[in-house]
């Protein structure tokens, strides 16, 4: 999921931005529609690929960074619930609970990279709250209740563990306008 630049210059924020890019996979790469595998072992190799992806998503101005989307099959993602609290790693996470009430909203996706540069998010329909548990990089089990937009940002990571993009979870027309943008774009 993407979120909005901090403040730095333009022009240095677009390199980074750039650079980060370039490593995360874009759609149409069929990993981004795989099925993960679980995180098993908890050790410096984790951390390591946690601190990586860390630093790629804050590059690529993202909120959130799932393993695919990297081409790893690893029931893996980061997330920047907000600015405070900074990064979390969730190894292995699961939505436990979901509110019946949902709310649309944009969404961007750092591997739909055309869209964002174009200023445009997909509209997608989400549970307002929700309550996940997932794996720390010590391999203990956390949970917590997220509302609002910290619940969409682990929805929308927890698809791509599942191979899911928001362009499928858009309704129809805004999956059509999404899918021209895309076809466009690559011409």
């Amino acid at each position: 999921m993407a979120r909005s630049a901090k403040s730095e210059s333009p022009d240095e924020r677009e390199a980074r931005r750039r650079i980060a890019q370039a490593q995360i996979r874009q759609f149409p790469d069929p990993v981004l529609r795989s099925q993960t595998h679980p995180v098993e072992d908890f050790d410096d190799d984790l951390r390591a690929l946690a601190a990586r992806m860390f630093e790629l998503a804050e590059d690529a101005v993202g909120a959130g960074l799932a393993a695919p989307q990297i081409g790893l099959l690893r029931r893996f993602a980061v997330v920047s619930l907000d600015d405070d609290e900074g990064w979390i790693a969730l190894a292995n996470p699961e939505i436990t609970a979901s509110s019946e009430e949902t709310e649309v909203g944009g969404e961007g996706c750092l591997s739909l990279d055309l869209l964002l540069r174009e200023g445009h998010s997909v509209p997608v329909a989400r549970a307002t709250r929700i309550t996940v548990r997932w794996q720390d990089l010590d391999g203990a089990w956390q949970e917590r209740e997220l509302a609002d937009l910290p619940a969409r940002v682990i929805q929308h990571e927890v698809d791509h563990l599942d191979g899911v993009l928001t362009l499928d979870r858009a309704e129809p027309e805004a999956r059509r306008e999404a899918m021209r943008l895309l076809r466009e774009g690559t011409r």
